[in-house]
């Protein structure tokens, strides 16, 4: 079982930056491939990053803007947002599961646990 808790969202103006952190329990983090994913109001959840071994994955829309990291010292994983925009506002997840093949990592159903979100709001 792993439980994940995310931390560090608010309200930024557009340009601006925010890092997002989601601190795991569990002896199992350094294994599992890390997620991210956002849902804004009225749209599905949607796939944002994901950091599994040493590469990681972006979705077309943050690339180039987003980094994602993890600590494994620490159980925690990170998602540095720089140049936002008011698009960008969204409840942000966190999610954690075994490395699976394919495309799994864009995918909800890829992962087993998720954390309860984080607010990001981000002002024009």
């Amino acid at each position: 079982q792993v439980q994940l808790v995310e931390s560090g969202g608010g309200l930024v103006q557009a340009g601006g930056s925010l890092r997002l952190s989601c601190a795991a329990s569990g002896r199992t983090f350094s294994s599992q491939r890390m997620g991210w994913f956002r849902q804004a109001p009225g749209k599905e959840r949607e796939f944002v990053g994901a950091i599994s071994g040493g590469t990681t994955y972006y979705a077309d829309s943050v690339k180039g803007r987003f980094t994602i990291s993890r600590d494994n010292a620490k159980n925690t994983a990170f998602l540095q947002m720089n140049s936002l925009k008011p698009e960008d506002t969204a409840v942000y997840y966190c999610a954690a599961g075994p490395p699976r093949g394919g495309t799994l990592f864009a995918a909800k159903y890829g992962y087993d646990y998720w954390g309860q979100g984080t607010q990001v709001t981000v002002s024009s």
